[in-house]
């Protein structure tokens, strides 16, 4: 009954041109929605997963030295690679996603999926990379992820 009247009265405030969709926004706005849900201890469900870290920096280690000064640039291919890792969530739980990408062209030279976040992903990745490319020198420059030690940029593979 609450509610009924205060669909009423936003209609009547828009001079009766406010259908469901901008009714339902009015009260949103007012906060009278979650007013109501809160009195009757109802709470919706997030279809998102818990949060996901793919970069836990193992304090222990130094830092490993940034060859690229954070310039993500090159000139001609296999000259630099930078690598990532990412999750992406699913029905059933997190995938990980290793990425190795050249700085010049911008295409993804390697990948590799997985279930868990390890160091054999990230050489999967770049060992599709190495595969693929075969560079004679090449700077793989990644984050500072705690992945079998690859806090770290390689100059010469």
């Amino acid at each position: 009954m609450v509610l009924s009247e205060h669909i009423r009265r936003a209609h009547r405030a828009s001079d009766e041109t406010y259908g469901m969709p901008r009714i339902r926004a009015e009260l949103a706005d007012t906060g009278v929605i979650a007013r109501l849900m809160r009195a009757m201890r109802i709470q919706g469900v997030s279809r998102r997963r818990a949060w996901c870290v793919t970069t836990e920096r193992n304090e222990r280690q130094r830092p490993a030295p940034d060859l690229v000064k954070r310039v993500f640039v090159a000139k001609d291919i296999n000259e630099l690679w930078v690598a990532d890792m990412t999750y992406v969530p699913t029905w059933e739980g997190f995938l990980y996603l290793a990425v190795v990408t050249d700085a010049c062209s911008r295409k993804v030279v390697g990948w590799a999926f997985g279930v868990q976040m390890t160091a054999d992903l990230v050489l999967s990745a770049l060992n599709m990379a190495l595969h693929t490319r075969r560079p004679g020198a090449v700077i793989h420059h990644s984050d500072q992820g705690s992945q079998g030690g690859f806090n770290r940029s390689l100059q010469h593979l």
